[in-house]
């Protein structure tokens, strides 16, 4: 049941029913009292008149009695008074309501002697009447008076009152119970929806609903709770989406370190294997090599062989840095200056293929708490995979905000496709030709940057082609 109609049942109706039956009882005690206060002035008029009246007939004059009768009528609403004798043959009589009794009971009252009154109505008029017998100085009745009084709607008026109080009252109680239907309403329901209303909404996962604080002082200091209830659970749910998100990158990063050491153990087993064999051949290839009857091409195969054996040991000996844990010695350097060293590194390769290398370096930075040789070799690899790729123009440029360095190397080459882009750190993967690539260059980048704490991912860049960001820490407690 809602509250409004519950407040209404058990409250609201009983003390309806309260002031209503106190209010009948009231209108009741009102309308015996005038008619008890109606009937005693009549019966005290009476009195007085009949005594009167006792003395004229005991004279018997005539004059003294009319002049009782009229004296009578200066009494307010007496409207008839009769005399008889004690057979209830009328002597005298002056205004309404001369046959109200039968002469046979106005005999009773002559024989009982004790006065008589009653209700009656004649004609359509309503009296209130009182029989009194007259009685001589020697005790004896000699005859009976009649006083009328008419009743002009006393009776009526009553229950005129009676309607129009109970006709107040129904219109006072839809009065007061539609104004506290409407107060309800305005100041305590509709509140209670607005602040229900957002509740759903969250519920249905619209975290960003607020409630508005406006209506009464409480709602408003509810809705402000509830908000700031929301705003907590938001930051919480912030705060569990950002730990999960670190989570997954994490368990990510566990998997390819997993595996990379798995890799490298692998590695291992293999040189280990392969180590004296390769050594064999590159020493036979050597000496074969020095022979004089050897013609320049069978020379020149010997050759190759013995560059295929150092790729393959280059090969194995990457795979063993790869998946070994390196402690990172770092110290505090001038990113510009290794960004110098790299560049002349790959120098020859950019002069061959005509490629511009822009740089956008604040004129001045934060020193970088690195390790010199590992970033220059992170910076030379990518530097080389960009002139590898046909770039003509390479452009390297950084910024810093909350503590951390954020590196950008991008070109205008082909650029990397999309369903590329989430395999190119893992091991062996390739987009160059056989026999060109080892597929370990920029999983050797990664596994740098993840010593040095910092992050490194691919996008497409504005020049058009691939762009790398790397993120790295400016100190160790970051």
């Amino acid at each position: 049941m809602r509250l409004r109609n519950l407040i209404l049942i058990s409250v609201i109706a009983p003390l309806f029913l309260v002031l209503l039956i106190f209010s009948l009882v009231a209108i009741k005690s009102l309308e015996e009292n005038v008619s008890t206060r109606l009937e005693r002035e009549v019966q005290v008029i009476t009195n007085v008149i009949g005594t009167t009246l006792s003395h004229a007939m005991a004279r018997d004059a005539t004059e003294p009695l009319e002049e009782s009768l009229y004296s009578a009528f200066s009494f307010h609403r007496i409207y008839g008074a009769y005399v008889f004798d004690a057979s209830g043959r009328e002597i005298y009589g002056l205004g309404l309501g001369q046959a109200l009794f039968s002469p046979q009971t106005i005999r009773e009252v002559a024989e009982q002697g004790e006065m008589r009154s009653a209700y009656r109505e004649h004609e359509g008029w309503h009296y209130y009447s009182v029989l009194k017998p007259l009685l001589s100085p020697t005790g004896e009745v000699q005859g009976v008076l009649q006083v009328n009084r008419l009743n002009t709607g006393i009776e009526n008026y009553t229950g005129f009152l009676s309607q129009l109080a109970l006709l107040a009252f129904v219109v006072g109680a839809a009065g007061i119970v539609f104004g506290i239907w409407w107060g309800f309403r305005r100041h305590i329901e509709r509140p209670l929806e607005r602040i229900l209303s957002v509740m759903q909404r969250v519920e249905a996962g619209d975290r960003e609903q607020r409630a508005e604080a406006e209506g009464p002082q409480e709602y408003g200091r509810l809705a402000v709770a509830l908000n700031g209830m929301l705003d907590a659970m938001a930051e919480k749910d912030a705060d569990i989406e950002a730990r999960r998100r670190k989570e997954i990158e994490l368990e990510k990063r566990l998997r390819k370190s997993k595996k990379l050491a798995e890799l490298g153990v692998l590695a291992a087993g293999v040189a280990h294997e392969i180590g004296a064999p390769l050594t064999v051949i590159n020493g036979q290839a050597q000496r074969l090599a020095r022979r004089d009857t050897l013609s320049d091409a069978d020379r020149a195969k010997l050759g190759r062989i013995r560059g295929e054996v150092e790729r393959i040991v280059e090969i194995v000996r990457q795979l063993m840095e790869l998946g070994r844990r390196h402690n990172v010695e770092k110290e505090p350097l001038d990113l510009a200056e290794l960004i110098q060293t790299s560049h002349e590194l790959v120098e020859e390769d950019f002069e061959r293929n005509a490629i511009r290398l822009e740089l956008e370096l604040p004129s001045s930075s934060s020193p970088l708490l690195a390790n010199g040789q590992q970033l220059i070799q992170v910076l030379t690899n990518l530097l080389r995979n960009a002139a590898q790729a046909g770039v003509k123009r390479v452009r390297i440029h950084t910024r810093e905000a909350d503590g951390w360095l954020t590196l950008l190397i991008e070109d205008d080459g082909p650029g990397i496709p999309d369903e590329a882009k989430s395999k190119v750190f893992d091991p062996f993967y390739t987009t160059k030709p056989v026999g060109q690539g080892s597929g370990l260059g920029l999983s050797m980048v990664h596994r740098i940057i993840n010593d040095h704490g910092g992050t490194i991912g691919v996008f497409d860049s504005g020049l058009g082609g691939a762009g790398f960001e790397i993120g790295l820490p400016l100190n160790d407690t970051d």
